[in-house]
């Protein structure tokens, strides 16, 4: 493949600031196609980010001669289905996180882009961004010393959008579309990242209720323990309906020789606490987040590096997440 011609499936809010930009800013990679089921939408995208071709139906943008690459922005519970198509057509995808709405889809993925030779890439982007490298840098570099607890503690207040009625609540807090509620959305990200460090969770039990009842279909408090493959325990806490004094974002990776405190979605500074006092690291996202990333597996399929943020990868999140849940 000597040039990337993207065709975009959802042109929602994620892909005008954190992703969309940036494949456009790689050398020999452009957006030449987008799709939206409303016309008016993905005729006024294309207008605004001056894309030649725009589409209403998602196999035809796949079906176009000019897309060789597909980015899939859409509800997880699409995931699946566009990613089969794309890869029957010979046509590799990046796909937003999660990777799909539920484990059994993200086995499908894989088992097409097994048998079709078509490489499947997900967006969990924090991987390569240079706040989360430092934090895996600190880590392996023994700042801490020998790991032995993982603390997971997210907390915030609801948005003003929760409170509507449920035919108009967000896709977010629609379980058939999105898998879950904010927990399949948010803890994924945590969850993933948790895993490049430690190794994948191979034991994982949760508890979860809805307290507030300001939305009735999903949780929106959720407690879970888990266990790394090297033995590692960790624990989570996550409530999306608490008043804002309890707000919170954080991981606590606790050693033998220290504790490192950092954030999954402020990028609050990354605090080092050891006997020789408290250190603070102050890294900032870049404007379009997803570009490390998006760069990185631009170049793999332009063979000029290998990406390993696959839908392979991607997979045991949504394990872990479907067990907390008891989706199984």
């Amino acid at each position: 493949m000597k040039k990337l011609k993207w065709g975009f499936i959802g042109c929602g809010d994620v892909t005008e600031t954190k992703s969309g930009p940036a494949f456009s800013m790689i050398p020999n990679s452009e957006v030449v196609a987008v799709m939206s089921r409303n016309a008016d939408k993905a005729k006024d995208y294309a207008r605004r980010h001056n894309i030649p071709h725009w589409y209403t139906d998602a196999q035809e943008l796949i079906d176009d001669v000019d897309v060789n690459a597909i980015y899939i922005a859409t509800p997880p519970s699409s995931h699946a289905t566009f990613a089969v198509m794309a890869m029957q057509a010979g046509k590799p995808c990046y796909i937003e996180k999660p990777l799909a709405a539920n484990y059994d889809e993200c086995v499908r993925i894989n088992r097409v882009s097994e048998r079709t030779g078509v490489p499947c890439f997900v967006a969990y982007y924090r991987r390569e961004l240079p706040y989360f490298k430092k934090v895996k840098e600190l880590i392996n570099g023994g700042a801490v010393g020998n790991v032995l607890n993982i603390q997971i503690r997210f907390a915030c207040p609801p948005h003003e959008v929760d409170y509507n009625a449920p035919s108009k609540l967000p896709w977010r807090l629609q379980p058939d579309i999105a898998g879950g509620g904010y927990f399949y959305d948010l803890a994924a990200h945590q969850l993933d990242f948790l895993q490049q460090l430690f190794g994948i969770i191979t034991e994982a039990k949760g508890m979860h209720a809805n307290r507030r009842g300001i939305y009735d279909k999903v949780e929106d408090s959720v407690s879970a323990c888990f266990l790394f493959e090297n033995g590692l325990p960790g624990s989570g806490s996550w409530t999306f309906v608490s008043h804002p004094s309890a707000k919170e974002d954080r991981i606590y990776v606790i050693g033998d020789k220290g504790t490192l405190k950092f954030s999954t979605f402020t990028y609050e500074p990354i605090l080092l606490l050891t006997t020789e006092g408290e250190k603070e690291i102050v890294i900032d996202p870049p404007a379009v987040v997803q570009l490390p990333l998006i760069t990185k597996v631009a170049k793999t399929l332009l063979e000029l590096d290998t990406c390993d943020c696959t839908s392979i990868s991607a997979t045991p999140t949504n394990w872990v997440m479907d067990r907390i849940l008891d989706k199984f």
